[in-house]
C-alpha cells in the first residue's frame, strides 16, 4: 500500500461537492458546540459556585436526546430529512441567540440558561437522525465509512480546540461573545444543508409517534448485526467509561498533580485524531464488523494497562491509545448502522445510536465512581476495561454475523 493510502481516505471531499460543504458547516457548528459547553458551565459556575448546577448542565443536555430521540427519529422517518434538518438548525440558532442576549444583559436566572440549554439539545435531537441519513443517501457505499472518518476527525480536532478558544474568548470578550460565535456557526451548517437535494424516506413510511418508536426498536432486536454493534458500544462505556476515574487515579498514581490530570482527557482525543487520520486502510477494508470489535476489545485492555501504570508518560501513552481505539469503534459501529439499515428506519436506528452514546459514558462515569468508592480507582479501572474486553468477546461468540464480511444489509428477525 503506498504511504497516501495510509492515511485519511479523502474520496468523498474529491468526489462530492455536497459533501464538502456539509462537512465544513458541521465542523465549524461542532466548534462552536464545545465553546458554547464551556460557556455554559463557566457561567453557571461564575453565578452559583456549586457544583449542583454545573451538574444539572449535563442533565439540561441529555435528558432531552434520550427522552425525546426516538420520536425524533420516527418523525425523521416520516418526513423530508433535509427539511427536518434545516428545522433543527435553526432552532438551535435561535437558542444560541437567546443565550447571547442573556449574555449580554446578565438578567436570566441560572434555571432559565439551562432552559435554553435544554430546548436547544431537543431541536440537537430532532437534527441529529435526519443528519444520519446523509451520508448514506449522498456517497457511494464503499465511501460511507471514509465519510464517517473525516467527520470524526474534524470532530475530535474541534474537541482539542474548542474549550481552548472558549477560554481564551471568555477572558478577551465575556460569555455574550462566545454565545454570539456559536448562533453564527450554525449558519454554515443551514449553508451546508440546503443545497441537499429533498431526502424523504425511501419505501413505506415509518408510522407517527410510539408506534413508530417501537417498530424502531423491534428492528434493533431483531437485526442481530446492528444490535450486536450498540451492545458492544454499551460494553466500551458504560462498563469501562474512565473519565469520572481520572481525578482519583492521579491522585494514587501520580500524586495529584493537576497538570498530568489535565493531559489525560487530551490524551484521549489526541489519539482518537491520530487514528482517524491514519484510518485509510480500515475504511477500505471494508470489514467495519471485525474493525469494531477490535478496538473495543483494544480500548477496553488499554484501560486495563493504564490502571496497573505507575508511570505518568507510561499512562499518556496508554490513554493515547484508548482514544485512537475508541474513535476506530465509533466510526466502524456508524458505519454498521448507516450501511445495514434501511433507509425507512435509519432515523429511528440512529437516534438510537445517539441515545446509547449519551448515555453509555454517563451510566459509566456512574459505575466507575461507585466501583472505586468501594476498592480504588486503579481497581475500578481494571475491572471495568477487563468486563469491556469479556462483553466484547461475548459479542463477537454469539453474533458471528459481526466477524462476517458478508454480512447481508438488511436480515430477517431473529427471536
Amino acid at each position: 500500500m503506498s504511504l497516501s493510502g495510509s492515511f485519511l481516505d479523502i474520496r468523498p471531499l474529491r468526489t462530492s461537492p455536497v459533501f464538502r460543504r456539509l462537512l465544513i458547516g458541521r465542523t465549524v457548528s461542532v466548534l462552536g458546540g464545545f465553546m458554547t459547553m464551556v460557556t455554559v458551565m463557566y457561567q453557571v459556575w461564575d453565578r452559583t459556585h456549586s457544583t449542583a448546577w454545573t451538574g444539572a448542565v449535563g442533565l439540561a443536555q441529555a435528558l432531552p436526546l434520550v427522552g425525546f430521540g426516538l420520536f425524533a427519529g420516527a418523525w425523521a422517518d416520516r418526513a423530508d430529512r433535509r427539511r427536518v434538518f434545516l428545522t433543527a438548525t435553526v432552532g438551535q440558532a435561535v437558542c444560541s441567540l437567546a443565550l447571547a442576549v442573556q449574555g449580554f444583559t446578565g438578567h436570566v436566572p441560572v434555571a432559565g440558561v439551562l432552559l435554553l440549554v435544554a430546548v436547544q439539545s431537543a431541536f440537537g435531537a430532532l437534527g441529529a437522525p435526519a443528519a444520519g441519513v446523509f451520508l448514506p443517501r449522498l456517497l457511494p457505499k464503499d465511501q460511507v465509512a471514509a465519510g464517517l472518518a473525516l467527520q470524526q476527525v474534524t470532530a475530535q480536532s474541534m474537541m482539542l480546540l474548542g474549550p481552548a478558544l472558549a477560554g481564551v474568548l471568555l477572558g478577551w470578550f465575556g460569555i455574550g461573545v462566545c454565545y454570539l460565535l456559536d448562533a453564527l456557526s450554525f449558519g454554515l451548517a443551514f449553508y451546508g444543508a440546503f443545497g441537499l437535494p429533498p431526502l424523504p424516506p425511501e419505501g413505506t413510511p415509518g408510522r407517527p409517534g410510539l408506534r413508530g418508536a417501537l417498530d424502531g426498536l423491534r428492528f434493533l432486536a431483531g437485526h442481530r448485526v446492528v444490535r450486536g454493534a450498540l451492545i458492544t458500544d454499551l460494553a466500551a462505556t458504560v462498563l469501562s467509561f474512565p473519565v469520572s476515574l481520572f481525578p482519583l487515579v492521579n491522585a494514587e498514581r501520580f500524586g495529584d498533580d493537576p497538570r498530568t490530570l489535565g493531559l489525560f482527557l487530551s490524551a484521549l482525543a489526541v489519539g482518537g485524531v491520530a487514528a482517524t487520520a491514519l484510518s485509510g486502510p480500515l475504511t477500505r477494508l471494508a470489514r467495519p464488523g471485525p474493525v469494531m470489535l477490535c478496538a473495543s476489545a483494544g480500548w477496553g485492555a488499554a484501560l486495563v494497562l493504564f490502571g496497573l501504570s505507575t508511570s505518568p508518560w507510561v499512562g499518556l501513552a496508554l490513554l493515547v491509545l484508548a482514544g485512537a481505539a475508541d474513535a476506530t469503534a465509533v466510526v466502524a459501529r456508524s458505519t454498521i448502522v448507516q450501511t445495514r439499515t434501511p433507509d425507512a428506519l435509519l432515523g429511528r436506528v440512529t437516534a438510537a445510536e445517539q441515545i446509547v452514546g449519551q448515555a453509555g459514558p454517563s451510566l459509566g462515569n456512574v459505575r466507575g465512581g461507585l466501583l472505586a468508592g468501594w476498592t480504588s480507582g486503579a481497581t475500578a479501572l481494571v475491572a471495568g476495561g477487563a468486563l469491556c474486553v469479556l462483553a466484547v468477546a461475548g459479542v463477537a461468540t454469539t453474533t458471528p454475523e459481526l466477524r462476517d464480511r458478508k454480512t447481508p444489509a438488511t436480515e430477517p428477525a431473529a427471536s
